[in-house]
């Protein structure tokens, strides 16, 4: 090749370096992998259901009762470092919504737990937790006033 620009071909080498050491993408494999996690996770989420139902709790009880317990173990889990170590080979899956929130949330605390209880982890606890609780709240704010406003 003729090169006009005596960069054009580092350019080309470097494009050709970097093609053959770039990592292939395992686009099949991660989904499989996050499939069966999200899938583990939702199903344990629905035995737990079941288990407080058949507690005589109802419907809605026993959904609070779940989702507390899910929370309590995905961000203990996070706080020990074994929640990272699933996400390494489970990709997505993990991101299932109520266990990657609490994820999401205790992760930043945890990272900065060096700088103190109020300043680290208090302070970084409500990092990813607070727009979304200001948004949630506005939110049902809104959309009470717009119901109210309609139904006259």
């Amino acid at each position: 090749m003729n090169y006009s620009d005596p960069f054009e071909r580092q350019k080309e080498e470097y494009k050709k370096l970097v093609r053959q050491v770039k990592p292939k993408p395992r686009v099949v494999k991660n989904g499989i992998m996050a499939f069966l996690v999200g899938g583990i996770i939702c199903a344990a989420g629905q035995l737990l259901m079941n288990f407080f139902k058949a507690r005589d709790l109802g419907t809605q009880d026993a959904g609070l009762a779940t989702a507390v317990v899910l929370v309590f173990l995905a961000a203990f889990l996070t706080g020990l470092g074994i929640y990272d170590e699933i996400a390494k080979y489970a990709g997505a899956g993990v991101i299932v919504p109520i266990t990657g929130f609490a994820n999401s949330m205790v992760a930043p605390a945890m990272e900065f737990r060096s700088e103190g209880m109020v300043f680290g982890v208090g302070a970084r606890l409500f990092t990813i937790a607070g727009p979304v609780l200001v948004f949630g709240i506005v939110s049902a704010w809104l959309a009470g006033l717009i119901a109210h406003i309609l139904s006259f």
